[in-house]
């Protein structure tokens, strides 16, 4: 049976409504109060404070400040009037009942709209996000594809004078070679005329031998042309050995268009990450491909631990933690684990380790969080430590205020911790 508070004092304005209500002695936290338009309570078990309100008022806007034992409550009125009571007179117990009972329902029906409200936020957050890195990729892409078309007009524009270096070469070359060979028939041709100079007879006979001669020159003139030709023939090319050297590179792509600090980083990641895998050859050369896996170790002990198969739950969490010691999961349900095993000071350890890797706090690892404090807290209960087991407790209701699981364990350790100090 709860104990009613019965002493109050209360007055008012047009516009609000100011009640003390003395807790002494008693320790208030906000999950002791509810209110509506018509209904206020405190809930401080085994003391409890319960009024129907004499008009509605805004609960919205309404506040409450605890302090040097004393609730003092602020309730601003719906509609500027002087009550006549604080509480609703001569009201049957079918009415109270109808009240109370319709403001638990408005109570809940508020805090799923709240609930939907922070869902559709959360999910109007995580869309904008996701455009945000889609702009941010796609800003990304176009910088690299900028870059890679200079590069191309600018390797292309050095091709291109290149080639127009390379013609003019071969154009002056052909030139050159042209004039020497003019100047060597021109040589030949002066040597044949001297030569002619001198064998000729003036006779018949010579000038027979002459016309024979002209035309056999005719020959020999095609036969100079020809070895002139021959003559005139570069020489092969020598044969060697080019040497190149091209900077080195673990990545495809040339180092003008990488990035040296993302690539490091990515490297040094890694070589961790395969050091942690190799780190005892011996015992993971035997394991299938899909056990060096620490997702499917992860399940493989989750399916252990369902069956309660505790010790075969730790060894795959253990070989997971190995394999990855950055995910949080595996010590939180190692945890667990080593709850039901009776190792308290390990669930601590690896419970503090996963709240150490839930970082930031976030709300997409708010249950993660709610958990592990609530394991350690046990587990420090389990070792007669009530007093930091309060604490996880309450860090627990900080992140998750309406669970009522914690919220009465939490009221049972402080039970326990008041009669520790009763009997001490």
């Amino acid at each position: 049976m709860p104990v009613w508070l019965r002493e109050h004092r209360w007055r008012q304005t047009a516009s609000a409504v100011y009640l003390s209500l003395p807790v002494r002695g008693l320790r208030v936290t906000p999950a002791n109060i509810f209110c509506t338009d018509r209904y206020l309570k405190v809930s401080i078990p085994p003391f409890l404070f319960e009024a129907i309100l004499y008009a509605p008022i805004d609960d919205t806007n309404s506040t409450a400040k605890i302090g040097n034992g004393i609730i003092f409550f602020t309730l601003y009125k719906k509609e500027a009037a002087v009550w006549d009571s604080l509480t609703l007179a001569n009201a049957n117990k079918e009415k109270l009942q109808y009240l109370r009972e319709n403001a638990v329902l408005k109570a809940h029906e508020k805090a799923k709209e709240e609930t939907e409200a922070k869902k559709l936020t959360k999910q109007e957050h995580k869309k904008y996000a996701l455009e945000a890195t889609m702009k941010l990729e796609e800003a990304e892409r176009k910088r690299i594809e900028d870059l890679k078309e200079k590069e191309r007009q600018k390797v292309t524009k050095e091709l291109e004078l290149w080639k127009k270096q390379q013609d003019a070469a071969e154009k002056q070359k052909r030139v050159q070679k042209e004039g020497e060979l003019h100047q060597e028939v021109e040589q030949l041709q002066e040597k044949k005329k001297e030569k002619n100079n001198k064998t000729s007879i003036p006779n018949e006979g010579t000038s027979e031998t002459r016309i024979k001669a002209t035309k056999g020159c005719r020959g020999s003139y095609s036969m100079f042309s020809e070895n002139l030709k021959e003559e005139q023939l570069p020489a092969p090319r020598s044969a060697a050995t080019i040497k190149i050297n091209f900077t080195s590179r673990v990545f495809p792509t040339a180092l003008r268009e990488s990035r040296v600090a993302e690539e490091k980083e990515w490297l040094r990641k890694q070589a961790e990450a395969r050091r942690t895998i190799s780190t005892d050859l011996s015992e993971l050369e035997d394991l299938k491909e899909e056990e060096k896996n620490p997702d499917w170790l992860k399940d493989k002990g989750n399916k252990m631990f369902a069956t309660g198969n505790y010790l075969a739950a730790v060894n795959a969490y253990n070989l997971a933690v190995r394999l990855n010691n950055k995910l949080p999961l595996l010590y939180l349900n190692r945890a667990a684990c080593h709850l039901k095993l009776r190792n308290l000071h390990k669930a601590i350890e690896d419970s503090s380790k996963a709240l150490e890797l839930l970082t930031p706090p976030v709300p997409d690892n708010e249950n993660a969080r709610v958990k592990a404090y609530v394991r350690r807290g046990t587990a420090f209960c389990q070792l007669e430590l009530y007093t930091e087991g309060l604490q996880d407790y309450e860090a627990a209701l900080k992140i998750d205020p309406k669970n009522k699981n914690i919220e009465k364990d939490a009221e049972k350790i402080r039970h326990l911790i008041q009669g520790t100090t009763q009997d001490c």
